[in-house]
């Protein structure tokens, strides 16, 4: 593939390529960028791009936890002669400057779904002695990248014994990838039993559009994992929970040999352990089903989690009692009886929250499980003032999935409700069924969906809607 000035390669992660897509659509959005498409296809390692500078291809990895590292791609082809046939052909003005005599450099080597010996390494480098690169070789901390990329295939017992296309260029710089080990559970001073994994917090944080200094609630917040991925990127961050025990840091610890929580557990201390203390405002006890909030269009985003009722039962503040009267005496001291939160009224009511609470243009972002045989896009829970703009599948397992949705408040419509399409199924109950299934019916539930594989995918999908 002949290149020009301004193509550029995003070497990408093959892990969670379902927001790959989502993430780039919605990253373009965010910075204002214009993206030309030249290669998009989501089961290869990369997504190439033709962009209007280098600086947006930088903002685009400001961001970017889809992305390993990105370069200015100076050619590619169907095998390793068409590649150095576009090196070649690519135009002298973008490649001299990184060739000076001032400038040290390093060429770097990887080969997808392939291991190379250092002397395979070499011997690839060595095939572009023709580039009259004349600065100084410099491993550690060089002025200039040169980067080579070989692709043998996807299928680890069906590899090409050569390249199915190569590709290189100079390099830009990195993703942000590296906030996964910053943001590891592992090392997090408070967890709990459905603390979010911190790259699905980033990338609910991404496609919610989160920028510096906006206002973000999250109000099923749990042990705080989708607020820290929102303060990471700079948002100031609200939370709420109908559990006291676990917002005071009360519940029993989920780490392995845990007996009892430390005395300075908390989500305040998570957020001091990352640098982004500034932006926590406050965490509250509260029933989402009677938003506390001021009914105004303040927030930037709602991002949060709503449970299931797999892991902890859904809740709300309520009595099966008739005609039920507290004293005014126990008023101060009284603790109020919780009944069970109906799934379909949890989703119904988040959306009807988020239609009054988010400002203009404004994001709400959701998990909703879903049996995968019965999911039909027409069932999903609508709002006349809000547009779906993404739905992103995670397979959890050949019965069942959770979908995220990403909502945009695009008007504001006095009395707008959400619109009930029909009651959402309870998700013990799909569980449940999937359990009950026989070996045939098990069998058959596998042809048509695939198998679960190591990365928590059915073989067969994978699958994104971008609205």
């Amino acid at each position: 593939m002949a290149s020009n000035g301004s193509r550029y390669l995003f070497w990408c992660s093959n892990e969670l390529t379902q927001f790959r897509i989502p993430e780039f659509h919605a990253l373009s959005e965010l910075f204002q960028i214009n993206l030309k498409w030249v290669d998009q296809n989501e089961k290869m390692p990369w997504i190439i791009l033709d962009l209007e500078s280098e600086s947006q291809a930088r903002q685009i990895l400001s961001r970017s936890l889809s992305v390993k590292y990105c370069i200015h791609l100076w050619g590619s082809g169907d095998g390793v002669p068409k590649m150095h046939e576009a090196v070649k052909a690519f135009p002298s003005e973008f490649k001299e400057p990184y060739f000076l005599e001032s400038l040290s450099f390093k060429v770097y080597v990887e080969a997808f779904m392939k291991k190379l010996t250092m002397a395979q390494r070499v011997e690839r480098i060595e095939t572009f002695d023709y580039l009259p690169i004349k600065g100084p070789i410099r491993m550690k901390d060089p002025d200039v990248i040169f980067s080579y990329f070989e692709y043998y295939g996807d299928d680890q017992n069906r590899l090409d014994e050569h390249p199915r296309q190569a590709f290189f260029g100079r390099f830009i710089g990195d993703g942000q990838r590296h906030l996964m080990s910053k943001l590891s559970i592992k090392t997090r001073k408070f967890i709990g039993n459905t603390t979010m994994d911190p790259l699905l917090s980033l990338f609910m944080a991404n496609l919610s559009l989160v920028r510096p200094n906006d206002l973000v609630l999250d109000p099923f917040v749990g042990t705080g994992s989708i607020p820290v991925a929102a303060a990471q990127f700079g948002a100031f961050i609200l939370g709420s929970d109908i559990d006291f025990l676990v917002i005071h840091a009360k519940t029993r610890p989920s780490r392995w040999k845990q007996k009892i929580r430390a005395q300075d557990e908390s989500m305040k201390a998570n957020f001091q352990q990352y640098g982004l203390a500034a932006k926590y405002l406050d965490v509250v006890v509260a029933d989402s089903s009677r938003p506390i909030w001021a009914r105004k269009s303040i927030l930037n985003a709602i991002v949060t989690d709503p449970p299931y009722g797999i892991r902890e039962t859904i809740l709300k503040v309520g009595t099966e009692k008739k005609d039920l009267v507290i004293p005014e005496e126990f008023l101060e001291t009284h603790y109020p009886q919780k009944v069970e939160y109906g799934i379909s009224d949890v989703f119904y009511d988040l959306l009807n929250f988020g239609a009054e609470s988010l400002c203009e243009r404004g994001r709400l972002a959701f998990w909703l499980p879903v049996n995968r045989e019965e999911y039909s896009e027409e069932r999903l829970p609508r709002h006349p003032n809000l547009v779906l703009k993404f739905n992103v599948e995670q397979v959890l397992s050949c019965h069942t999935s959770r979908r995220l949705l990403v909502m945009e408040k695009v008007t504001t419509k006095e009395g707008g409700r959400a619109v009930p399409q029909e009651a959402i199924p309870d998700f013990r109950d799909s569980i449940q069924s999937a359990y009950a299934l026989d070996k045939k019916d098990r069998k058959e539930r596998i042809k048509k969906f695939g198998h679960l594989n190591l990365n928590g995918k059915c073989s067969d999908t994978n699958k994104t809607a971008d609205l």
